[in-house]
């Protein structure tokens, strides 16, 4: 590891514009609020780049022949020292907190230059983009940060950030709480990762990630057996606060109604920064994870579970932005799925791939949007195609890229979840979970591409159904918001190159897997911790097929379904009406919530207010003072009435008790 200072500036750049325009954005032109905040962006890009093309340059051959990076670290100050416990406010960048800053710098450019197109006219244009600039500063702290404090700090920091742009629309009260929910659901989860920290402190005596590495890299095997206890604990606690971040079974609820700040926001949040925290801390942490077999199987099943109950909800949505919304929580379940089986590198990979084509969706929705005058409803669209022609081709290659249609960036990164998936062994109870995990997995293959497809089909082809007023506006949305489509259509089609599975690269001649290669300094050692149950390709080989076969028939059964006029849907829902009604109404979670830790939280809060602020503060202390100097005053009353021989006859009194204290 070597100091590198740029790293700092990197950061630092996106806090500076949040600052510039949020002290003085009300009062500057508006072309140059978004040209400070999207500016900020792209040199923070550039910065970058020059960062991981140094951390390139520095790599080195290790003793197991792998290639190694080394690190770059700019340690900006010691924050705080108490006892042994030494916490720096420290920097760094290894290969893959590198991923993850060229990502959110990357794809949190090129959603600030749609912004400028998309929030064009809204009054509160120079607060729009102070959050935004602050959104990336805290994400940027978050993966750079080499201390879990700096870390959570960051952590924290995207939580306030969601808040203020989730409620961005505060005048309307269902957009402001809306922003509310995601930071109330979102704190359950980050009071578990505070405790996960205390008994870090505990039992390894540092929060640097550096040195935790090192503690988990000495214990012995009776030290893992006697911590055994301690390590799932510490795992399962920083587990809930990522399914607060991520939306995982039980806190996913905050995400689809964050739905509700602007689009840009949903893109931003859904694919560069907030939702992927917690994929990512699980990585960073992958040394720890891989100690306690009863956390990783929780991880695997929790994801695999999310992926598919999230797929059902998605097939019946009918607001574009909610299809979306559902998507993005499966495809985090995929993510969860495959750091839950041991292969962090296909965790990371998917984390890449989906920040590309879901930007690339989210964007296009908000194109969408924009030029339908607002409308979201897909079920008043369709035929837009031939009004939004740069819109419609880059939104099919998100849908062809999120289905895993072969090429395509998503066909690469789901193929290792779902071989990862089977290859390994993962036990719960006794009970293998393998053949189940992976069915699961491409049953949520199948429904992401069948609803995707739905969702491309009902907006883009067909006829219009749009009312004649709104059909006379639709027009093709301006260069700054369809340029930002076409570099991301681009990424969604050929990023999954950089991630060849073994199988397929063996097989074009031995092509190389540069992703893996890349994360092996930090995810290797945690992934050596699992084994192949399966040797040579054949299992493989099965499942890229079976994985194929479910993206197509998803994308066949839309197309018989949506792409042309049919009755079968509407047949379907009314036969099956109790399973649409569910699936509708989100199999009634909320509902659950809201009847049980809502009520049960209004209830504590009624009783609190009983006990301690009407009898304790308002009926023992205020008016109970009150009263005992009421009280009080009325005994004095009688001593003191006016009679002056009465006060002489105490006086006397007084002097003769005196007296006689003294001379007896």
């Amino acid at each position: 590891m070597y100091e590198f200072t740029l790293l700092g500036w990197i950061a630092l750049l996106p806090l500076l514009g949040a600052i510039f325009n949020g002290i003085l954005g009300a009062r500057l032109p508006r072309a140059l609020v978004s040209t400070v905040a999207a500016g900020a962006m792209g040199v923070a890009f550039i910065l970058s780049i020059v960062a991981v093309w140094t951390l390139f340059q520095g790599r080195f051959e290790g003793a197991d022949g792998h290639t190694l990076y080394g690190a770059l670290y700019h340690n900006v100050f010691t924050w705080f020292e108490v006892g042994s416990l030494r916490v720096d406010f420290e920097l760094l960048l290894d290969p893959l907190s590198a991923v993850m800053i060229l990502i959110i710098t990357g794809v949190g450019f090129l959603i600030h230059v749609y912004s400028i197109g998309y929030m064009e006219g809204d009054r509160s244009w120079w607060r729009f983009f102070t959050y935004l600039n602050f959104f990336v500063f805290a994400m940027l702290m978050l993966v750079l940060g080499d201390n879990l404090v700096v870390l959570f700090l960051g952590w924290e920091g995207v939580g306030v950030a969601s808040y203020l742009l989730i409620g961005f629309w505060y005048e309307d009260d269902e957009k402001a709480s809306a922003g509310k929910k995601a930071f109330i659901v979102n704190r359950v989860g980050d009071f578990a990762v505070l405790l996960a920290l205390f008994l870090l402190v505990i039992y390894a005596g540092s929060l640097s990630v550096v040195e935790l590495r090192e503690w988990a890299s000495t214990l012995s095997p009776a030290q893992v057996t006697a911590l055994g206890g301690v390590l799932t604990a510490i795992c399962i606690l920083l587990f809930i606060g990522c399914t607060g971040k991520s939306a995982q079974i039980p806190l996913f609820v905050w995400l689809p109604d964050a739905m509700a700040g602007p689009t840009p926001v949903s893109a931003l949040i859904h694919a560069a920064t907030m939702v992927t925290a917690g994929v990512y801390l699980i990585a960073r942490l992958n040394f720890l994870f891989v100690l306690s077999p009863t956390a990783m199987t929780l991880i695997a099943v929790i994801g695999g579970l999310t992926a598919f109950f999230a797929a059902t909800i998605g097939v019946v949505q009918n607001d574009i932005k909610k299809v979306l919304a559902y998507s993005t929580v499966s495809q985090l379940g995929f993510m969860f799925l495959a750091v839950g089986v041991g292969s962090f590198f296909a965790g990371v990979f998917h984390l890449m791939t989906h920040a590309f084509f879901k930007a690339l969706l989210f964007l296009g929705a908000g194109s969408v949007i924009h030029g339908m005058h607002h409308e979201q409803d897909i079920r008043r669209m369709g035929g837009l195609k031939d009004y939004m022609p740069i819109t419609r081709w880059t939104f099919l290659v998100g849908c062809l890229a999120i289905a895993g249609f072969p090429l395509f960036s998503g066909f690469f990164s789901k193929d290792e979840i779902l071989w990862y998936t089977l290859a390994n062994v993962h036990l719960l109870g006794g009970v293998n979970l393998s053949w189940f995990l992976w069915f699961l997995a491409l049953g949520t293959a199948f429904l992401t591409a069948f609803y995707m497809f739905r969702l491309y089909f009902l907006t883009f082809e067909g006829e219009c159904r749009a009312d004649e007023k709104t059909r006379s506006h639709i027009h093709e949305s301006p260069l700054a918001m369809t340029l930002p489509l076409v570099v991301l259509a681009v990424l969604a089609g050929f990023g999954g190159f950089v991630g060849i599975p073994p199988v397929l690269g063996n097989a074009l001649g031995g092509l190389p897997n540069v992703m893996h290669d890349w994360l092996y300094q930090v995810i290797g050692p945690g992934e050596a911790f699992f084994a192949y149950r399966f040797e040579g390709y054949g299992m493989a080989w099965m499942s890229m097929a079976a994985a194929t076969a479910s993206g197509i028939g998803g994308i066949a059964l839309a197309w018989l379904f949506y792409g042309k006029p049919s009755d079968v849907p509407g047949a379907m829902a009314e036969k099956a009406a109790a399973v649409h009604r569910i699936l509708s109404n989100k199999y009634y979670v909320d509902e659950f919530y809201a009847a049980t830790v809502g009520r049960g939280v209004t209830l504590l809060g009624r009783v609190c207010h009983r006990l301690v602020d009407e009898l304790l503060i308002d009926t023992l202390l205020v008016n109970g003072t009150a009263r005992l100097m009421g009280f009080l005053g009325s005994v004095l009353r009688v001593v003191q009435n006016g009679q002056v021989q009465r006060y002489v006859a105490f006086v006397f009194l007084g002097i003769a008790i005196i007296l006689y204290l003294v001379l007896r």
